[in-house]
């Protein structure tokens, strides 16, 4: 598979998204790990566990994403050579990936930022780790969950989120373009404060007006008296 450009246009996801044409899928592929996005891979714990291979790729990050009870054998191997980060997790469809996404994200995002190149991986490569890399590739790209599983796919064609993991990909989509919407009006957010203010501000003159008023009534009462 061919090495990813440092930086990919909009038609080159496209491209993606449609199926890169330098890939003969094998089986035995599914042992090794694919770039997906540019400083970003995708595979098995086996990739993990290859010193050569990781420097062959120029790793210099790991997201190590396990079953509670794997521990034991999906764990960091080089915590002297590589930065890690470890999620655990329970691998059925009742996991809440979407809780646990942003600091993987936040992760992979520092890392390719300062020029890094991070692998993401699980124990097999095929439906745990492959979620939060959808996830990713979904926001980064601003992409629908179908297309952005659709380029991940073509890149590493093993794939294969359980039905729970595909339901939150379905939901995570409605809850970024939420976001990016809310983040994308600045404008809106300032006229609503703005208005809001107002609306306080009127409120505390209308309370000073009623507070005259009764302190003129207790006034002319004891006048009066």
């Amino acid at each position: 598979m061919a090495t990813l450009p440092p930086h990919m246009s909009e038609e080159q996801i496209r491209e993606m998204i449609q199926g890169p044409g330098d890939v003969e899928w094998a089986y035995e592929m599914r042992r090794h790990c694919q770039e997906i996005l540019p400083g970003l891979l995708l595979g098995p714990l086996q990739v993990s566990k290859s010193l050569q291979t990781l420097q062959q790729f120029g790793v210099t990050h790991i997201v190590c994403i396990r079953d509670a009870k794997e521990a034991f054998s999906v764990r960091p191997r080089f915590p002297e050579r590589f930065h890690y980060m470890v999620l655990d997790v329970q691998d059925n469809e009742e996991q809440n990936l979407i809780r646990l996404f942003p600091q993987a994200k936040q992760f992979i995002d520092g890392a390719i930022s300062a020029g890094g190149r991070v692998l993401v991986h699980c124990n097999g490569g095929i439906s745990l780790s492959p979620a939060f890399v959808v996830m990713y590739v979904m926001q980064q790209h601003n992409l629908s969950w179908e297309d952005a599983l659709h380029l991940v796919q073509n890149r590493r064609y093993c794939i294969s989120p359980n039905g729970g993991f595909i339901s939150q990909l379905k939901e995570y989509e409605s809850i970024y373009k939420a976001r990016n919407a809310v983040a994308s009006f600045p404008q809106y957010q300032a006229a609503a404060t703005r208005r809001k203010r107002a609306a306080e501000d009127d409120e505390d003159d209308d309370e000073r007006a009623e507070e005259r008023k009764r302190a003129l009534v207790d006034h002319d009462d004891a006048m009066q008296t």
